[in-house]
């Protein structure tokens, strides 16, 4: 490997890209760039204000933050003096927080707002055993939280100003503790969000992110002109590695997106070339599309219609390795003058690179991007994996699938079609937990991924389902609720859907209809549209969906089919915990909130 840990590859970076905009981030309604050598020095104070607090290798610290430069700093201070960085989501209760704190017994918390700052507070009473200070990334003022005498609190700039004494006094000390970290030293411990069960912390080593970056570089090209927007959650690894490491590695500038909500706006300011997202951000992106679509009229909707069926015929020509003939190549132009680069100016207009994970892509969605010259990169991979495993290139893509293995990874499909793979990138364990960690790495050095899938003759990975996810029905059927979730999730009155099924004589599932959409199309018919709970039990808005299902299903054999469904009134969220912060559906979470529901969908049998 070309560095020796992570800090080593940050300290390339800054010598290597000193320039005046390294970071950019949104103050007083404009984004401001943060030069590479202020993001430098605040690393290095954070870490000698660490070791005045005593932080030793190997101990714990939890960055409780949303996406901000600040969140770099502490993370890469951590790491460089060879401690642990354990990041929690900024949408987590105190009540999971404290578990995440206690399990990790984390020395200190960084905190990025009075509000986060606020959990601290409601739990600090609990952690006096191994927390020794907090430190606030906004002003704090005069306030003082109410925290326990044995925990010190500060602000940013006062813990950077410690640092700053204790940098003057040791000038070469933050270069010789880099020098120490080892590639197998622990580099960050991150709990899974998981669909099912309490987290777990997965440990993850210096090796483990760098092999991970190297690997990724090898496949995808980056430069010192590329602008990333980080706006998925740097708790989770694949923001981490993908939209932070990576970036950093290959010399990008990142710039941190306001929050989920001015993302689109965001987009327009920043300009960046490569966007890395979750499936459901193409998915919006593509409904917004069909909406404006839908709402146009006479010539324009005409030419809108036409300009998608010329990027259809041009993308099949493509994909299938054909040439374009010059007169649709012509059409293909003119069709992008006038059509496409709307389209694509919602992104700003500069993107190059899309990539997606987290979650499986649906293949229309990656079909219809390729069709307007955004090749979406889908990758497949786990926070116990560093995360990536596999991954599309541009010129080694299909829709569908997740890739080939990336180099040094390998993977291989055990007799029961779960997925395993082998390499540097596999986690060293899970904390605390060598029963977990030894039920899922075996002795050969195999991790069990937990999914279904195969790889094709080209050695494409595609993944089916969740091995724990797959229903058996009551006639002993095996079915993949994943797929068909997927193919439903195709029609635009669908926002959301959960297929269960298991040991039951059919499949069914609950369904969150596209609010918007259907309200348009319930007041065009004349029907009441509030209280909205009694429209989704009203008799046309059932046989509406029943159609839908109906015409969405055919290609599924009859025992996949959904036979009932539920409609239900409010989307599921991260914050009511229904989704995982890349937006899965915590299929445990929905249960335990809409179970007593199954007698709808089976009311031929006593539902429990």
């Amino acid at each position: 490997m070309r560095f020796r840990n992570l800090a080593e590859m940050f300290l390339h970076y800054v010598r290597q890209y000193d320039r005046p905009d390294a970071l950019y981030v949104k103050r007083h309604g404009r984004y401001r760039p943060i030069p590479t050598r202020e993001f430098y020095d605040h690393v290095v104070e954070l870490a000698h204000f660490l070791r005045s607090m005593n932080v030793q290798p190997g101990d714990r610290v939890a960055i409780l933050s949303e996406n901000r430069p600040e969140w770099f700093y502490a993370d890469l201070a951590v790491l460089s003096i060879g401690g642990a960085s354990v990041p929690i989501y900024a949408t987590l209760p105190a009540g999971q927080i404290v578990y995440i704190l206690r399990d990790a017994e984390t020395v200190g918390v960084f905190v990025s707002t009075p509000e986060q700052l606020a959990k601290i507070e409601q739990i600090a009473s609990e952690l006096t055993d191994f927390l020794r200070f907090v430190v606030l990334f906004e002003e704090a003022g005069a306030y003082r939280p109410a925290l326990p005498a044995a925990v010190q609190f500060f602000s940013l700039e006062r813990a950077m100003e410690v640092g700053r004494q204790d940098r003057a006094r040791q000038p070469d000390w933050w270069e010789r503790a880099v020098a120490a970290v080892q590639p197998e030293d622990l580099a960050t411990i991150i709990y899974t969000s998981g669909t099912t069960g309490e987290p777990k912390g997965v440990m993850l080593t210096h090796r483990n992110f760098l092999s991970n970056i190297e690997a990724t570089l090898q496949v995808l090209t980056l430069g010192s002109s590329d602008v990333h927007l980080s706006f998925l959650p740097l708790s989770h690894v694949f923001e981490r590695m993908a939209g932070y490491y990576t970036m950093l590695a290959g010399g990008a500038r990142i710039a941190f997106a306001e929050s989920i909500d001015k993302v689109a706006e965001n987009l327009l300011e920043i300009r960046p070339t490569i966007i890395i997202a979750v499936p459901r951000f193409y998915e919006k992106v593509k409904a917004r599309i069909d909406e404006m679509a839908r709402q146009l009229t006479g010539l324009r909707k005409r030419l809108f219609e036409w300009a998608l069926r010329v990027a259809e015929r041009v993308g099949e020509r493509r994909r299938a390795g054909r040439a374009v003939s010059p007169w649709l190549a012509l059409q293909y132009a003119l069709a992008d003058r006038l059509v496409y680069h709307k389209i694509k100016a919602r992104t700003g207009g500069r993107v190059r690179t899309l990539v997606s994970g987290g979650a499986a892509l649906r293949k229309d969605i990656a079909v219809f991007f390729d069709n307007l010259g955004l090749r979406i990169l889908e990758g497949y991979g786990l926070t116990e994996t560093s995360p990536v495993i596999s991954v599309n290139t541009p010129t080694a893509w299909k829709p569908g699938s997740v890739g080939r293995p990336i180099p040094g990874v390998e993977v291989k499909i055990a007799e029961d079609g779960e997925i395993l793979t082998r390499g540097p990138h596999v986690m060293k364990g899970y904390f605390r937990r060598p029963e977990a960690t030894q039920a899922a790495i075996d002795p050969d050095g195999w991790f069990h991924t937990g999914d279904i899938g195969y790889l094709d003759e080209d050695g494409f990975l595609y993944i089916t389902d969740r091995k724990k996810d797959i229903l058996v029905t009551a006639g002993g059927k095996n079915i993949a609720p994943q797929k068909i979730e997927n193919l439903l999730k195709q029609s635009p009155w669908i926002e959301e859907v959960m297929v269960v099924g298991d040991g039951k004589p059919y499949p069914a599932a609950f369904i969150v209809p596209s609010r918007e959409r259907l309200v348009a199309w319930a007041q065009e018919k004349g029907l009441p549209v509030e209280p909205y709970e009694e429209l989704l039990r009203h008799p046309a808005v059932i046989q509406l969906y029943e159609q839908i299902l109906q015409d969405l299903q055919t290609s599924l054999a009859r025992f996949e089919q959904v036979k009932r469904f539920v409609l239900l009134p409010q989307s599921f969220t991260i914050e009511a915990g229904e989704l995982t912060p890349t937006l899965k559906v915590r299929r445990r979470v929905v249960m335990e909130k809409y179970g007593h529901l199954m007698r709808e969908l089976y009311p031929e049998e006593v539902v429990a």
